[in-house]
C-alpha cells in the first residue's frame, strides 16, 4: 500500500507558514527604501519652496521642478537596475499631478491637492466597503501580504476584524483630509508651510501605525485559530 500524500491532508497554514512580523511589515511599507523614496519629492518640494519663497532665492516652477526630476530620477535609477519601481513610481504619479496643478495656479498650496482628494477617496472606499460587507483592508492585506488568499473573508473572526480594522483606518484619514482641507482653506500667508509640514506629520507615520496594527491583529487571530476556516453557507466566496 502506497503511503498517503501528505500535501493532500495539510492545511495551508501548515505548508506555507507566515513570515515574521518583521517580514510583513517590511513587505507593507516597502522597507526604509521605500518610505525614504517615496517621501524625498515631496519633502524636497516642501524645502525648496520655503527658502525659494522666504528668501526670493527662486520661484515655485524652480521648486516644482526640483521636486519632479527628484522623483524622476529615483524611477529611472530603479528601472535601470531591473528594481521594483512601485514606491519611486508612486511618488512621480503624486507629485506631477500635484506640480501640474501648482504650475497653472501659481499657489504652492494645490500640490497637495492630488493626495487630499486621493483621503478622501480612501474614506469613501473604506465606508463602502464596510457597508457591503466587504471590508477593504481585507483585501489590501489579502493581495499585499497573504498572495491572494481568501481566507481572511472565510474565517468570521477574521473578517470581523477587518471589518472594524476599516472603520479605524477610514476615521484616521478622514482626521487627516480635515486637517489638511482646514489648513488649505486658511488664507495666512504662511499657511502653505503650514500644509507641507502636516502633509509629512500625517503621511507615514500613522500609515505605519495602522499597517502594523493590522499585521498584529491578522497574525493573533490565525495563530490563536488554526482550525479550518468558518463559511458562511448562503453567502458566495468572493472572485
Amino acid at each position: 500500500m502506497q503511503p498517503a500524500d501528505k500535501t493532500t491532508t495539510s492545511s495551508p497554514a501548515e505548508e506555507e507558514p507566515l513570515p515574521s512580523f518583521s517580514v510583513q511589515m517590511s513587505e507593507q511599507l516597502g522597507g526604509v527604501r521605500g518610505l525614504v523614496e517615496s517621501s524625498i519629492p515631496i519633502t524636497l518640494f516642501i524645502v525648496v519652496n520655503f527658502l525659494g519663497d522666504h528668501f526670493e532665492w527662486w520661484s515655485l516652477r524652480t521648486s516644482l521642478i526640483i521636486a519632479v526630476g527628484a522623483a524622476l530620477s529615483m524611477a529611472a535609477y530603479r528601472l535601470s537596475r531591473r528594481e521594483p519601481t512601485r514606491h519611486a513610481f508612486n511618488g512621480v504619479f503624486g507629485i506631477a499631478i500635484g506640480a501640474y496643478i501648482a504650475w497653472k495656479s501659481g499657489d504652492a498650496k494645490d500640490i497637495y491637492l492630488p493626495g487630499m482628494f486621493l483621503s478622501a477617496g480612501y474614506v469613501l472606499g473604506m465606508l463602502g466597503s464596510v457597508a457591503f460587507g466587504r471590508p477593504l483592508v481585507g483585501w489590501l492585506w489579502s493581495v499585499m501580504l497573504d498572495k491572494g488568499a481568501t481566507r481572511w473573508y472565510d474565517n468570521i473572526r477574521l473578517r470581523r476584524t477587518f471589518t472594524w480594522l476599516t472603520v479605524v483606518w477610514a476615521a484616521v484619514y478622514a482626521a487627516k483630509l480635515g486637517v489638511q482641507v482646514l489648513l488649505y482653506l486658511d488664507t495666512a500667508e504662511n499657511a502653505d508651510d503650514w500644509l507641507g509640514v502636516a502633509r509629512l506629520a500625517l503621511g507615514w507615520p500613522p500609515y505605519a501605525l495602522l499597517a502594523a496594527l493590522t499585521v498584529w491583529q491578522a497574525r493573533r487571530i490565525l495563530r490563536s485559530d488554526p482550525a479550518e476556516p468558518e463559511y458562511r453557507a448562503a453567502e458566495p466566496k468572493p472572485a
